[in-house]
């Protein structure tokens, strides 16, 4: 109802003196308010955001809806708006703001609005060879004005809790490691394509994934007093199923599947929203080929998505005595500009365009140099906001799962869920590390072009917004701990690395020391490592590091000849790729082999994936068993003198006899590759100790179990 443009919750909040333009409660007391508002494209063909270059969408598949929630507790006042859009821009969203405070009176920094990041929605922005619609911005603009208006004015008492499900099944890593004799060409020219999306189509291609998922589905669901549901947000890192007609993906099923099964009489909203998912999607590339797809169709993924929040529903505990807080920054950037050779070479090809848009990938890239030099630097949107225990945190960018998972294992509350696409759409924003393996989501243009430091400022600011609304400190993050790490300990190592970090450069020596290690470029982070039940027990992921090139450097000082490396590796190169898949272990100076350097690696067309150990540059002893692909194995080199012994899974595989000792003055120690860099190590290690004696075979069949 309206009077003069004055909404009715203005009209009730004059009458009864609430605060913030809602009525007045009691403190503590939460009150919820819900919309949702159809935001199809009114006119049709409409252009359409989502791939490398424009098209058009005429024919509509699924209806299009921004669902808000309002949240209160009756001094504070927050409302989250999710649209059915691949993204939306900071200036439309920040418009929409300022219009939506004039009519409900809440604050412009108390509203955050995101996109589902569905691939087939009106083209409410520009990025790569896609305008924005001219006759869709102002519709979409109004609509959201709207529907934060009707979330405000239907605020009711309700009570909220959390819930989680693990969804592994439903999400995978899509961007894959290439093997160093298969880098592509970007679309500059130059052979840059360390790491790309979908690169595992073709498994020998590719070493590994670049980085973790976050298989978990998280769940802020609101209730009335009474017991009746009242809304349900969701939050999911997987980037989007994919469809051809103008659809809300999986997203909008899910909504619709979850508002069919539980409306009791009185209305209910699901909303789902995208989580950090960057570098995810949900096909499984590690399995073979006819398990890609375990819910080949859109419908069947959308509706077991919702059979599983269902079911995690049922042990969810609710209150309605929560704080409610919401802060705001706002975040200058700097854009990767071009060096005046690559802006000379896109200004000719724009300049041979003229008014057309780009018509493949190479004028695209060329237009997106254009827009970087002349912008220069922006700003970006990042939000923290406080339901009782629950936080959310907000990006405006395409985040990696990885960086989700660093303000959730800081995060001061008890329940985080990390949005992005929200209040901005900044594009990609890779671990600093990432960049340096190339591929799309590192290339300069809208879609990737904020600073290399935009991931650690970002998630950064978003822990310090986090410890602002809830009036506590971040948790340091520990890596969890389980009986496997003790067995190690009480074997007393001179140094161990767990190689957990979730950022180098140092690898931290667990036994504190001083003898930390050096991750070199060419390394990235929080990867599934081995054994994670002995490791990190209570159904914890232990992490491992993926080397690509680089390696991992320590100095450690011996007391005596005798000594054991004891570690865990996984190979993610084929065996028939080079004469050595690679070297894990090394002992030597930097940049070059000498005659009394030491070195383990695992063959490749030279023995067939068995152990390799050099001493120099000789093969002193190759062994008998295979080390295999994409599998884990323990590996000890015990060495007492001029003997030594190499165990593979706790058995005995290589034994060389009279070979001369590595001076005591060699203190340097590499991990994931030679001391010469030469075929260095592709995959991961982990759990890496070093121990300034002999370990008895029994000691090392331990370490193995």
């Amino acid at each position: 109802m309206r009077n003069g443009g004055i909404t009715a919750t203005v009209l009730l909040a004059l009458v009864l003196g609430g605060p913030l333009g809602f009525p007045p409660c009691h403190g503590g007391e939460l009150r919820v308010g819900i919309a949702r508002v159809d935001v199809s494209a009114p006119q049709l063909p409409v252009l359409i955001n989502g791939g490398m270059l424009a098209r058009t969408g005429t024919k509509i598949k699924s209806r299009l809806y921004a669902r808000a929630l309002a949240v209160t507790d009756g001094e504070e006042l927050v409302c989250i708006v999710i649209v059915d859009s691949c993204m939306l821009p900071r200036t439309l969203l920040d418009d929409v703001k300022r219009q939506a405070q004039e009519r409900t009176r809440i604050r412009p920094d108390h509203i955050a609005i995101g996109a589902t990041h569905t691939h087939t929605a009106p083209a409410s922005m520009g990025c790569l060879g896609t305008d924005a619609d001219p006759r869709y911005v102002p519709f979409i603009k109004q609509k959201l004005v709207e529907v934060i208006d009707r979330a405000v004015a239907s605020l009711e008492p309700a009570e909220v809790g959390f819930a989680q499900a693990n969804a592994e099944a439903f999400t995978a890593p899509r961007r894959w490691i290439r093997r160093p004799d298969r880098i592509a060409v970007d679309p500059f020219g130059n052979r840059t394509v360390r790491a790309n999306m979908h690169a595992a189509r073709n498994p020998d291609n590719v070493t590994g994934v670049a980085g973790p998922e976050d298989p978990y589905l998280y769940l802020i669901a609101f209730r009335r007093p009474d017991g009746r549901p009242l809304c349900i947000f969701a939050n999911f890192s997987m980037h989007y199923f994919g469809d051809r007609d103008i659809s809300s993906d999986y997203f909008g099923v899910f909504c619709n599947y979850l508002e069919q099964r539980l409306t009791r009489g009185a209305p209910f909203l699901a909303i789902m929203s995208h989580g950090c998912s960057g570098d995810i999607w949900r096909r499984d590339y590690s399995k073979p080929r006819e398990q890609w797809d375990p819910f080949p169709t859109l419908e069947g993924y959308a509706h077991a998505l919702g059979d599983l929040t269902l079911s995690a529903l049922k042990g969810v505990r609710y209150t309605a005595d929560v704080k409610v807080a919401m802060a705001e920054r706002r975040l200058p950037m700097r854009y990767r500009v071009p060096d005046a050779q690559r802006l000379e070479w896109a200004k000719r090809i724009v300049e041979a365009m003229g008014d057309r848009p780009p018509k493949n990938v190479t004028e695209v890239y060329a237009r997106e140099q254009v827009y970087l030099h002349q912008w220069g630097e922006t700003e970006v949107v990042v939000q923290a906001i406080r339901i009782g225990n629950i936080g959310i945190a907000t990006t405006p960018t395409e985040t990696y799962a990885i960086s989700g998972l660093k303000i959730k294992a800081q995060s001061p509350l008890d329940h985080t869920v990390v949005l992005d696409l929200t209040n901005g759409g900044d594009g990609y924003i890779p671990p600093p590390e990432q960049h340096l393996l190339g591929g799309y989501n590192t290339w300069p243009a809208r879609s990737a072009g904020l600073e290399v430091t935009a991931e650690p400022r970002i998630v950064e600011a978003c822990l310090q917004l986090l410890e602002e609304v809830s009036g506590k400190r971040r948790r340091p993050y520990v890596a969890p701990r389980g009986p496997a790490v003790d067995e190690i300990l009480e074997l007393k190592p001179l140094a161990y690395w767990r190689l957990d970090e979730f950022s180098g450069p140092t690898a931290v020596n667990l036994i504190g020391t001083g003898n930390d290690g050096i991750y070199e470029p060419g390394v990235v982070f929080f990867l599934p490592g081995p054994a994670s039940e002995l490791f990190a027990g209570n159904g914890k992921v232990n992490r491992a590091a993926m080397f690509a090139g680089g390696r991992m450097r320590a100095r450690v000082v011996l007391p005596g000849d005798a000594y054991t490396v004891s570690l865990w590796l996984w190979n993610g190169m084929p065996l028939d790729a080079r004469p050595i898949a690679g070297w894990f272990y090394s002992r030597g100076y930097d940049h070059g082999l000498q005659s009394y350097s030491e070195q383990l690696g695992v063959g490749g067309t030279e023995t067939g994936g068995r152990l390799v150990y050099r001493f120099g540059s000789r093969t002193k002893a190759v062994g008998t068993a295979n080390a295999g692909r994409w599998q884990w194995h323990h590996v000890a080199l015990v060495r007492e003198g001029t003997e030594v012994r190499v165990y593979l899974d706790g058995k005995l595989d290589i034994e060389a006899h009279d070979v001369p000792p590595v001076p005591r003055e060699v203190t340097s120690w590499f991990f994931g590759g030679r001391c010469d860099n030469q075929a260095n190590w592709e995959g991961r290690l982990d759990e890496i100790a070093v121990f300034a004696r002999a370990l008895t075979p029994e000691e090392v069949q331990r370490l193995a179990q």
